[in-house]
Order: structure tokens, then C-alpha cells, then sequence
């Protein structure tokens, strides 16, 4: 697949000189990302998800939840990762979103408040960013010497 592919994918390269690690240490680096402090958790992958592991996050304040399904492949030393995304919506006749790919997304809640001046202004009370899962799964993965290959189909 072309470079262009590869762009539109969100398929990373590790930089040259990186000695790869071996899949357990991968594996370990990634489920060490999911603590009490992060947005998201990672965990092993239950066998109807066909992966490895899986991170989760859920952002209750716009009913949404992110999973990003990995699968190794050792013998490429890539980690192969598909994103999913479903927004419920709160409405009774009003159906949710579901989405599979490389998903960048910021989702945003603003409400109007009085300042210093006296005049109203828009205020923005609440910020998620998609990277902010993806990045750090991402970024372990490079560090270790594998390639980041974002899929559109199923793993």
C-alpha cells in the first residue's frame, strides 16, 4: 500500500535505530498505560474481538465510548489497530452513530457566563480531544521499534 494510504490510515514508522522489542515488552508497555489516571484502559481483548488487547474509554458528558482494537504481528513487528466509536444520542426516536477507521474527533460543551465586564460570554466547560487515547498508544508502540498500521476492515 502507498504512502498516501498509509497517511490517510494514521500508519506510523518507527524512527531508524530503534531495536525492536520483543512482543511481551510491547504488550506489558501497553497495558501499563491504562492507570488509575489516564482517560482510558487497557486490557486484554476478550476472544469474540479478535485482537490482543484492547483500550476503552468511555466520556460519559457527550455518551461516547472509543475502543481501539490491536492485534500483533511479530513476524512485522507492527501492531495493527482499529478504531471504533459509538455516540448514543439522548433523544427517544433519535438512532446513535457508530464509526470504524481512523477517527480524529474534539468534541466540545460551551455555555454563556457572565464576566468581569458584565457582558456575556461563551465559555467553553468541557474538551475531549480522540488523540488523547490514541497518541499515547501510538507513541509506545514506536518507542518500541514496531509499526503503527491503522485498518479500516475488520482484524
Amino acid at each position: 500500500m502507498g504512502r498516501l494510504f498509509d497517511k490517510w490510515m494514521g500508519t506510523k514508522y518507527p524512527d531508524g535505530g530503534v531495536e525492536p522489542l520483543p512482543v511481551l515488552e510491547v504488550r506489558g508497555a501497553l497495558l501499563a498505560l491504562g492507570g488509575p489516571d489516564a482517560r482510558f484502559r487497557v486490557r486484554n481483548a476478550l476472544p469474540g474481538e479478535r485482537a490482543d488487547l484492547v483500550a476503552e474509554c468511555r466520556v460519559p458528558k457527550v455518551c461516547l465510548t472509543l475502543k481501539t482494537r490491536m492485534l500483533f504481528v511479530p513476524s512485522k513487528r507492527e501492531v495493527r489497530a482499529l478504531d471504533e466509536q459509538w455516540e448514543e444520542r439522548s433523544q427517544e426516536h433519535s438512532r446513535g452513530q457508530y464509526g470504524r477507521g481512523p477517527a480524529t474527533m474534539v468534541y466540545k460543551k460551551w455555555e454563556f457566563r457572565r464576566g468581569a465586564d458584565g457582558r456575556r460570554h461563551r465559555v467553553e466547560t468541557f474538551r475531549f480531544d480522540t488523540r488523547d487515547v490514541k497518541n499515547p498508544l501510538r507513541d509506545t508502540v514506536l518507542a518500541a521499534g514496531w509499526t503503527w498500521r491503522g485498518v479500516l476492515r475488520k482484524l
